[in-house]
């Protein structure tokens, strides 16, 4: 069972802005800020981001988004669909509306064109029918190799459903509520993986988030029973996604850690040092898609574990 991996689907946008859908409980993202050209900007950020990640020897899958479809969160691609090592692919209910319509056939069928083979599609999407969402490896961070899902409840992310997911996926669920503080008042994070991310040795996390002690008591509990090094997090960086990180490997088996510029600028020179001994770090700036998508890298990766055909 492997913890990371060395491809990526990503999606390319065509209509990038602020969405106004998912601002309500985003409160990571601001659409009151005016950028021009945001579309053509967002686009080049990516462009750079997708190359960087091929430059160092990461496979890439590039979807590219429909003027058609209206979907200003495309990018972020991981919060509809996982892939699993067996073969199978999940896909998560959405809570915004126009996020719904990123669920595309086209994405699966890409992976395939390139050699990957999918056995099955477990498919939790019907339950935004009924007002219950779990938006994927946003909402979900899998330990693949010890089993464990952790997961931050949030309008979201669902207890029930995230205990569905866990039983047909065999993991065992770690729940918890982390919490920002915004205007005064302790919202939930609409993501666990704003505030927490796990590599193959370590995890990443802002424990300060977790404002019931035992909870966060428990989570530390199985991250240290798993061997992982914690390297904890501020609040001041979860607000410069400094939590919004993922670990891949390249073709080479060489292991990078993923994040953006200013994540890493946020981070102290004991952090970067505790993270570098694991892997290379590569940053690129997505200044325009943190500001307006309220999201960062990590988000804009789904990894692909499925086995090659």
């Amino acid at each position: 069972m492997r913890q990371i991996t060395d491809t990526i689907l990503m999606v390319r946008p065509v209509q990038f802005r602020s969405n106004e859908e998912t601002a309500v409980n985003n409160y990571y993202q601001d659409g009151k800020i005016k950028i021009l050209d945001q579309d053509k900007k967002a686009q080049d950020e990516f462009d750079a981001f997708a190359a960087a990640l091929e430059e160092k020897g990461i496979r890439v899958l590039i979807v590219q988004d429909q003027i058609e479809f209206d979907t200003p969160d495309s990018i972020f691609p991981n919060n509809w669909i996982s892939t699993h090592e067996n073969g199978d692919i999940a896909l998560y209910p959405m809570f915004a509306e126009n996020r719904r319509r990123e669920r595309r056939p086209d994405a699966m069928e890409l992976m395939e064109a390139e050699g990957f083979q999918i056995n099955n599609v477990i498919d939790y999407s019907s339950a935004e029918d009924e007002g219950f969402f779990l938006e994927g490896t946003g909402s979900l961070l899998l330990d693949r190799v010890n089993r464990k899902a952790y997961c931050s409840i949030s309008p979201r992310a669902d207890e029930e459903l995230m205990i569905e997911f866990c039983e047909d996926f065999e993991y065992t669920p770690v729940i918890f509520t982390a919490y920002q503080t915004v205007e005064d008042k302790r919202l939930p994070i609409y993501h666990t993986n704003v505030m927490m991310a796990l590599g193959e040795n370590y995890a990443v996390i802002c424990s300060d988030c977790i404002d019931d002690k035992k909870e966060a008591k428990n989570v530390l509990k199985h991250l240290k029973e798993d061997g992982k090094e914690v390297i904890v997090i501020t609040e001041d960086q979860v607000n410069a996604y400094a939590g919004n990180m993922m670990q891949v490997h390249n073709d080479k088996g060489e292991r990078l850690l993923v994040m953006s510029d200013q994540a890493y600028k946020s981070l102290t020179a004991s952090q970067i040092t505790r993270l570098e001994k694991y892997n290379e770090i590569i940053h690129p700036s997505i200044a325009t898609i943190e500001t307006l998508g309220g999201g960062s890298v990590r988000c804009m990766m789904a990894e692909v574990f499925l086995p090659k055909s």
